[in-house]
């Protein structure tokens, strides 16, 4: 049935997706920094982004073992940059993430490095196969993130004194 669609719409829906989802990130990290973070709230994102592995029990979105190892690597690389990029502050009792105002010019310059290099790679790699490393590549920016995250919101929970009741 999709075998008959041509990959260039593939291509086509899956930026465009992106984009909304770029979007939605962007809309819904502005929003989080007016709000106290919490553990559950860092530990969530890639507990829920680890469903879509689900994918690789499908034959066209498996990755041959090198190219996960460069987009594993070139997530690595990128989670880098949202480490540096995210800080908390501590209001009060509650710790907020700070607002970067780097943090939107990093997600739009990932969000357009994305979609270049998808243009670029689906001449040569199977649109499926490219899904599944363009997963792959943000899973293994997301989880090295949010661990770092959680690690600096656990150190910093702790000089926090507690609340008298």
């Amino acid at each position: 049935m999709f075998s008959n669609i041509p990959s260039q719409y593939y291509v086509i829906g899956s930026t465009i997706m992106a984009i909304f989802m770029g979007t939605f990130v962007m809309v819904l990290r502005m929003r989080a920094s007016k709000k106290p973070t919490n553990e559950k709230k860092i530990i969530i994102p890639p507990i829920a982004m680890s469903s879509g592995a689900i994918m690789f029990l499908f034959e066209q979105f498996r990755v041959p073992p090198m190219q996960i190892l460069e987009s594993v690597a070139v997530g690595v690389v990128f989670s880098t940059i949202l480490i540096a990029t995210s800080k908390f502050e501590v209001k009060g009792q509650d710790i907020y993430l700070k607002r970067s105002k780097a943090f939107v010019f990093i997600l739009i310059g990932l969000l357009v490095f994305r979609i270049i290099a998808k243009m670029i790679l689906s001449s040569s790699i199977d649109v499926g196969e490219l899904a599944g490393m363009f997963w792959i590549l943000a899973f293994a920016m997301l989880l090295p993130w949010r661990i770092a995250m959680l690690i600096q919101f656990i150190k910093i929970k702790k000089t926090i004194p507690l609340k008298n009741i």
